[in-house]
């Protein structure tokens, strides 16, 4: 495909569910679990006579957020009615922000294999999820679950302002850790917390008009942002070279084949017609309430791996650390307690991710807490106890032990590597009388025997040698014959 040819324009909808207590207009509850049909109320249901009431703690997350992309805050916007019918949609109609949103404004810094940028934003607002249609596989009979209904979203809206697939993805990458890190929501694409809708057009380059706009809708993972970008990128310049016109339509992407589909064609814009909900009064935001969210707001990610790297960290290792805002918590508290920074990245990279990914543990609930793993890592460090040791036993009966002092943990499970070096040499002598043939064929040209006997001195000091020093020595001893 003559991708040198055609330029790739695309604007990103972004839904995510915000981590509220309650619903966004009454009080049932926000929870994902339960069961279907549970967390529903007659406010939610859309009964006569019922009245929605704003929740406050959506708009503190709507804030927060905005605040966080530089956004400018709307301080006075107004709720609309959406009238659509679907069976998930109880009302008739869903509440949303239409012509004055909570937010407008502010962009989304990316970083990607070409370097730094930054995605503009349209705008940010809040509305009211609908339910959720299920639909089994070989059954005549489609299902309604009304517990999503009413749940707070913030609808992030960009401009058409990404040009690669490589740029959506990093986007929606840096959405989600943002979202996350603020708390705002949990960003968790499967269970439909974080929703995507890709608006994506062609254009020769050098144009500047926009092309005709195709949406992929409801992609649920960031790999399938790219993906889907990228079968629609060169279906689109496939029907161009062919002279064939290109119709504003909704698809959806599957992920078996890799391929999007039609959906419906768009041949007229909905008319959803909107009009200001009479049951909500405009939402004011006073000055106090932004510098409230502003004075509360944690340190950015991007400013905590520049804090990072400035302690010696690099920027790849950084950019993993601060992936997780409880990750990026936990590394400064361990570099309280030890001077070897680069040892303690290693560590909550390596085991100390792994051992929350394999147990499905929350990194706010590791048991070792950071002083105690700072303990640890200066023993392997130091050299009072091997890295495969230190980071298998030790490592897991520390995590069994959380409140045992390291050292003595270690000595109990016998891992103290001796020091001494006169014992060190018993050990290797013993084992190279122990095989006289084994060292001809070394000094013969054979080499590679050195580990051989490294192992044997290991399981004859039963973990206790201090393995760089065997090394050492026994390449002194069998050379200087």
């Amino acid at each position: 495909m003559n991708r040198e040819k055609y330029e790739l324009v695309v604007g990103m909808e972004v839904h995510i569910q915000l981590l509220t207590h309650s619903k966004l207009f009454c009080s049932d509850s926000n929870a994902h679990e339960g069961t279907p049909n549970s967390r529903v109320s007659p406010v939610s249901l859309g009964h006569p006579g019922t009245l929605p009431y704003l929740n406050r703690e959506a708009v503190d997350k709507a804030l927060t957020l905005g605040l966080a992309l530089g956004c400018r805050i709307n301080q006075t916007s107004y709720f609309a009615r959406k009238h659509y019918f679907y069976p998930d949609l109880p009302k008739g109609y869903q509440i949303s922000q239409h012509e004055i949103p909570v937010c407008s404004g502010g962009r989304v810094k990316i970083r990607t294999d070409a370097g730094n940028s930054a995605i503009q934003l349209h705008h940010m607002h809040i509305e009211e999820d609908a339910g959720k249609s299920i639909h089994p596989t070989g059954e005549k009979i489609s299902y309604v679950d009304l517990n999503r209904a009413g749940m707070p979203l913030l609808e992030i809206v960009s401009e058409p302002a990404i040009h690669s697939p490589e740029e959506a993805h990093a986007y929606v990458t840096e959405l989600r850790r943002l979202v996350r890190w603020l708390n705002v929501s949990d960003g968790d694409m499967e269970k439909g917390s974080m929703r995507c809708d890709a608006n994506i057009s062609i254009r020769r380059r050098g144009d500047k008009q926009l092309g005709t706009r195709v949406e992929v809708k409801n992609l649920n993972s960031i790999r399938h942002v790219k993906k889907a970008i990228e079968f629609e990128w060169d279906r689109m310049i496939e029907l161009a070279e062919r002279g064939e016109p290109i119709r504003q339509e909704t698809r959806s992407f599957d992920d078996v084949k890799g391929t999007t589909f039609l959906m419906r064609t768009k041949e007229e814009a909905e008319d959803y017609r909107y009009f200001p909900d009479p049951d909500l009064p405009p939402l004011i935001i006073a000055e106090e309430w932004i510098q409230r969210c502003q004075r509360e707001m944690p340190a950015l990610p991007q400013e905590m791996e520049i804090d990072i790297r400035s302690a010696g960290i690099n920027e790849y290792d950084s950019s993993i650390i601060c992936e997780d805002r409880n990750l990026a918590l936990y590394f400064t508290a361990v570099i309280r307690h030890t001077v070897d920074v680069k040892a303690a990245a290693n560590w909550i990279i390596g085991p100390v991710r792994k051992f929350c990914r394999d147990r499905n543990v929350e990194l706010n609930h590791f048991p070792v807490k950071p002083e105690k793993l700072a303990g640890l890592i200066n023993l392997t460090s130091s050299g009072k106890v091997n890295f495969t040791n230190g980071s298998g036993r030790l490592f897991l009966s520390l995590t069994e032990q959380p409140e045992a002092d390291p050292l003595s943990l270690a000595a109990e499970l016998n891992l103290i590597q001796e020091s001494d070096i006169s014992a060190t040499e018993t050990w290797i002598k013993e084992v190279l009388e122990k095989m006289p043939e084994k060292v001809k064929e070394y000094r013969s040209g054979k080499k590679g025997l050195i580990g051989l006997f490294a192992g044997e001195v290991k399981k004859l000091s039963k973990g206790k040698a201090d393995m760089e020093k065997v090394t050492a020595l026994l390449s002194q001893l069998l050379n200087n014959h």
